[in-house]
């Protein structure tokens, strides 16, 4: 039977007596397995960098990402999706996640939610979802049929599909465009794919976001410079990012982004080109908003 089972849902060998471990040793267990996350990310990197490609093509075409799951991946989805604004000064609804259930089941479990085939869609055509928008379906087993059933309305409209999956026995779907399924094995606590088919689920997703957004212009070198200063450590923050984006000091950041209306990539293309922010801002829409082209850096 276990040769039917997805890895996640079978017994690790290393963990059969967890219970009667020390707590070091069950700290050590966790950190051991937890180790073999970046070597099978590494062996899919291949279909990561083909997933950015994708998402960055669709956004840069007017679409939007969404990511679609149910349980611990679905909240995932939603988690990398809700960073995504304060980060990269994104509209909320440029990056979104759906989950089984809805938001009721973000903080408790929604029975059945994710075996409804037709609910998948369903979300999706409530959002309105067409292309150039993106889905990314995320599953640890590979087989949630909530997933299935957005992956495969989002293909019979044409839009770009994407599965992140940790079950390469039987990922589930074939007609996506893009299948990313790291090797993660047995959960130290059998079938809790919280752990590590989570964990490495969230490192992909840090990923396919990120990298998009980089992709669009969103990051100057490695600063985030589209980031919405909407508290005191964020503000800060901006300001150190003008401070070192713009080569002044914090008076002057201060001032930069004041007049740039708290917008920390106008500020620091005001103080590279001595420009006023109305001149930055199509500075910068003249560069497709990549910092570095508005000021006049290569491309190395």
């Amino acid at each position: 039977m276990a040769n039917d089972l997805s890895p996640t849902e079978c017994r690790n060998p290393k963990s059969q007596r967890i219970d009667r471990m020390s707590v070091d040793e069950q700290v050590g267990c966790f950190l051991d397995e937890d180790r073999i996350l970046i070597h099978a990310i590494a062996e899919v990197r291949s279909a990561i960098s083909q997933a950015v490609e994708l998402i960055a093509t669709g956004l840069n075409a007017g679409g939007r990402l969404v990511y679609i799951g149910a349980g611990t991946s679905g909240r995932l989805g939603v988690l990398d999706a809700s960073e995504c604004p304060p980060t990269f000064g994104v509209e909320p609804t440029l990056v979104c996640g759906l989950m089984a259930g809805g938001e009721t089941a973000l903080l408790k479990a929604v029975e059945g939610a994710e075996d409804d085939v037709a609910a998948g869609g369903a979300d999706l055509s409530n959002i309105g979802f067409a292309p150039p928008d993106v889905v990314v379906g995320i599953t640890a087993s590979g087989t949630t049929p909530y997933v299935k059933g957005g992956l495969a309305h989002a293909r019979a409209l044409g839009a770009k599909t994407i599965l992140v999956a940790c079950n390469p026995s039987r990922p589930g779907f074939s007609e996506v465009d893009v299948l990313i399924n790291p090797v993660t094995g047995p959960e130290l606590i059998t079938g809790s794919t919280r752990l590590k088919a989570g964990t490495a689920t969230k490192m992909i997703l840090n990923m396919l976001s990120s990298i998009s957004m980089i992709r669009i212009g969103k990051v100057y070198e490695n600063l985030m410079v589209d980031v919405q200063a909407t508290n005191a450590k964020l503000r800060k923050r901006a300001c150190r990012i003008v401070m070192t984006g713009g080569s002044v000091d914090e008076a002057q950041a201060e001032k930069l982004l004041e007049a740039a209306d708290g917008e920390a990539k106008t500020a620091i293309c005001m103080a590279r080109r001595g420009m006023a922010a109305i001149d930055a801002r199509h500075a910068i829409a003249e560069a497709g908003g990549f910092l570095y082209k508005a000021i006049g850096e290569e491309h190395d």
